[in-house]
């Protein structure tokens, strides 16, 4: 349960802020550029797989080719 303070409201979990982050950058990146992000973080805990499976669910290597092309111009 997310604790709470008076002057800042809610305080999310590490989880939640993780998943409202990654959100933000899907929204905004094309996926190549999040992967590329993930890897400059060097991010050593959670699980890389679940993490990708959630960022590229859906998605094929041809879709994630065509989104890569479309944002390079």
């Amino acid at each position: 349960m997310p604790e709470a303070f008076p002057s800042f409201g809610t305080i999310e979990t590490e989880q939640e802020l993780t998943e409202e982050a990654f959100a933000i950058l899907r929204q905004h990146l094309p996926p190549h550029k999040v992967a590329r992000l993930l890897a400059l973080w060097k991010i050593d805990s959670g699980d890389y797989v679940k993490e990708r499976d959630s960022l590229f669910s859906g998605s094929t290597v041809d879709s994630l080719f065509e989104e890569a092309k479309s944002a390079q111009g």
